[in-house]
């Protein structure tokens, strides 16, 4: 019986390690991004770290190695917080940014699933329009 309890415990704490290795790290989840899309410097740095063509910081790195499997599995491994900066980058960069989202979509996401789920959801979001004085 005892025996039994300890195999189930050790089960427990593995399968609780193993779902805690299922998401990505947290560790980068405070870094600015209104900072990053305000200054086009950074911006391109990790543009250019992510298509391979410069240097990475440790986060950019942390990008890079989680972008395919994130584009994937519709960002299943992301905190919440990463969910939202991912969204946030991506609408940020498809609006404003297409020379660098283009060459990003071509590397990660060439059959343009992203861009087309964005398009057809921002159709759907409703415009509030200010109201007027008559």
């Amino acid at each position: 019986m005892f025996s039994l309890v300890m195999n189930l415990c050790l089960a427990g704490l593995t399968l609780a390690a193993v779902t805690e290795k299922a998401k990505y790290t947290t560790k980068y989840d405070n870094v600015n991004l209104e900072e990053i899309v305000h200054n086009d410097r950074l911006l391109k740095n990790y543009v250019d770290c992510l298509l391979e063509k410069g240097k990475c910081t440790p986060d950019g790195l942390e990008l890079k190695r989680n972008m395919p499997d994130a584009i994937a599995t519709d960002c299943s491994k992301c905190s919440e917080k990463q969910k939202e900066g991912s969204e946030y980058m991506m609408r940020f960069l498809i609006d404003n940014k297409p020379e660098y989202w283009n060459p990003l979509q071509e590397k990660y996401d060439p059959s343009g699933t992203y861009k087309q789920r964005y398009l057809e959801t921002k159709k759907q979001e409703v415009k509030v329009e200010p109201i007027t004085k008559t």
